[in-house]
Order: structure tokens, then sequence, then C-alpha cells
């Protein structure tokens, strides 16, 4: 009797089983990851992707002079007396451009108030004035050692997962940009067990991506990109206009006149350009230097080089110690009537003019 009774409640119970488990999404098997791919609040993780996703102010610093605020464009200047309509990131290059028509004059910007600032953590300030901007900019003061990090992002979409304890699943949130991101970092405590939607995709400062799988991997991917790339958080305007420049760029300027004078050059933070004012360079198809001071011929040599995918120009003179190294190319300026070759090692500069037609 007792068998008889038993075996139906034996069978009963495997089939509340059977049908509890085939009701299971993937979802909700997702909802124990091991518990290192969780992003927990105030994390290493959840802090380098918060940093990863900040709003970054560096690429208008020609306007603003701020490496934290990031100007909402579009925007109307007037640079040295020409008006400007600024409608992406292109336009100011054109800043730039009608700056760098001459070194001999005083360049003033004139920007044409109101406009709309956005500060690292995506709040926007309406802005009338210089004082305000000032005041604004003040707020979110600018460091080399900024929280930012821009030598790598993320390609969005990305997916992310958190257990919803009112329906007892996993739900998920689609982020489509880094204000969503950070935004969803800064919030984190109001969410449980939140996951990351594998893979995803990070793009570096150079173009080149890689595709990641791990939380872990994730991590180490932006501890090791921080700081590999040059923020450019300076007002050093054309200190990247030379990114991509070749040595056939610097031979065919260099070419292109046959006697350069100095224009600029520091070294250790002394400027020594008045010391070379009758100095005269001519830089040789075959690779030598003939430099000539009055009745003084110094002789020597120069090569263009990629180094690290960057352009260097590489001075030898004998007896002309000053500007024997290996120089970082920084813009290459070929004006109708003034031509300049820019030059940067550490915190020297050296750079070359012409006025050749």
């Amino acid at each position: 009797m007792m068998n008889r009774i038993t075996k139906p409640y034996f069978l009963l119970s495997v089939l509340v089983m059977v049908l509890v488990c085939s009701c299971r999404t993937e979802n909700d098997l997702s909802i124990d990851p091991p518990e290192n791919e969780y992003i927990q609040p105030n994390s290493t993780l959840a802090n380098l992707m918060g940093r990863v996703a900040m709003s970054d102010g560096s690429s208008d610093n020609i306007i603003d002079q701020s490496s934290s605020l990031r100007i909402q464009l579009p925007v109307t200047v007037t640079a040295n007396g020409t008006e400007l309509f600024i409608e992406d990131e292109d336009g100011y290059q054109d800043i730039e451009n009608i700056f760098d028509l001459s070194d001999d004059d005083e360049d003033i910007l004139i920007i044409s108030y109101p406009i709309t600032v956005i500060a690292p953590d995506f709040t926007t300030y309406s802005v009338n004035s210089d004082s305000e901007l000032e005041d604004v900019a003040n707020m979110f003061p600018t460091t080399e050692d900024d929280d930012d990090i821009e030598c790598i992002d993320f390609e969005y979409p990305i997916t992310l997962y958190y257990f919803n304890e009112l329906t007892e699943t996993m739900d998920s949130v689609t982020i489509n940009e880094d204000s969503e991101l950070f935004n969803f970092i800064i919030d984190l405590q109001d969410y449980t067990a939140v996951t990351i939607g594998f893979p995803v995709v990070m793009i570096f400062s150079d173009g080149t991506t890689e595709t990641i799988e791990t939380a872990e991997d994730l991590e180490n991917i932006i501890l090791v990109s921080d700081n590999t790339c040059d923020e450019d958080d300076d007002n050093d305007y054309g200190d990247d206009d030379c990114e991509s420049c070749s040595t056939a760029e610097l031979e065919d300027a260099l070419a292109q006149c046959a006697e350069w004078s100095i224009d600029k050059l520091f070294r250790d933070n002394n400027n020594l350009v008045s010391l070379y004012t009758d100095y005269t360079f001519t830089f040789n198809g075959d690779g030598t230097i003939t430099v000539i001071e009055e009745a003084n011929i110094f002789e020597g040599t120069w090569e263009a080089v990629i180094i690290d995918d960057e352009l260097f120009f590489d001075v030898n003179v004998t007896d002309l110690p000053d500007f024997n190294d290996t120089w970082e190319v920084i813009n290459i300026n070929m004006q109708p009537t003034e031509k300049k070759i820019e030059l940067r090692l550490g915190v020297d500069r050296l750079r070359f003019g012409s006025y050749c037609n």
C-alpha cells in the first residue's frame, strides 16, 4: 500500500523539477557567473571603465584653454579678425591655420556667447562671457595627470547585464555612448550582480582594436593603455600636426628652400635664438648640412627617420652642439611666402624658418 502511494508523489516531484528547469533561460543561468566577472561599485574595474568613458575636453583647447571642459558645437568664433562657424572638430584646425599665418602677431580669439560647455562628468553649463568660462574652468582644474583615460576607448554598443530583484531574472541595458556608460558606472550601487556582455572591442589611440573576452582582461588592457599616448592636455595646439607626416614630406619641405634660418631655439628652458640670428642652414639632398655664419662655415649631416610611427629629424653639425639631436617633427607648415618646420625634444624647442618663394 505504501509503495502505491509513494510512486505517484515521486513521479509528480520529478515532473515539477523538469518543468522548473525547462523554464530557465540562458539569462537565468548567467545569474551566478564567476565572482570575478561582476563589476563591483568602487572597484578597480568600475573606476577604470568610468575614466575611459569620462568626457575629454582636450581637443578644443585652442578655444576654451581647458582640457577638462568641452564646448558643445556648433559655436562661432573670430580668429584674428576672421569669423568662423565651428560645426565639428575639423574647425579647430581652421583656427590654428589662421594663427599659423604669422608668428609676429598676437593671436586673438573672440568667442560669440552664449555657449554651452560640458564638464568631465557630462554636466552642462551655460556660459555668457570670458569671465564665466574662466569660473567654470576653475571648477575643474586641468592637470597633466588628470583622471580621464584617452588612449583607449570602448567600441559601442556594449551590453551590461544585471539581476532584477523584482522579477528574479537577468535584465540588460544597451550602452551606446560614453555618457551612458559613465552614468551607469556612477549609479552602479543601484544594480545587483552587474556583468558585461563579452566579447567587447576596445579601440586604441592609433586606431587599432582588440577583442576582450573577460573582465580581468578588460581591467588589464585599460591599465596597460593608460598614458601610452599624448593626451594633448596642454595649449600647444600645433604639437600634433605631424602625427601622420612621412620622411618624404620633410625631405620635400627642406628641398623647397636653399636657405633656412633659426626662428626658435630653447634648450633647458633657455632662449638661445639670439645667438644664431646670422646663421643660415642649407639641407642638401645627399643628407649633408652646410651652415654659414659670416666667414664661418660648419658642416654636418641630417636624416629624416621614423621611430615608433613618429617622424624625427636627426641633426648633427660639427661645433654646433645646440642643434645636435634627434628631434621630433611637430609641424611642417609650408605657406606660399613663409615656411616653418617645428621640432621638439622634451622641453626643448627648435624651429627652422624660410621666406623663399
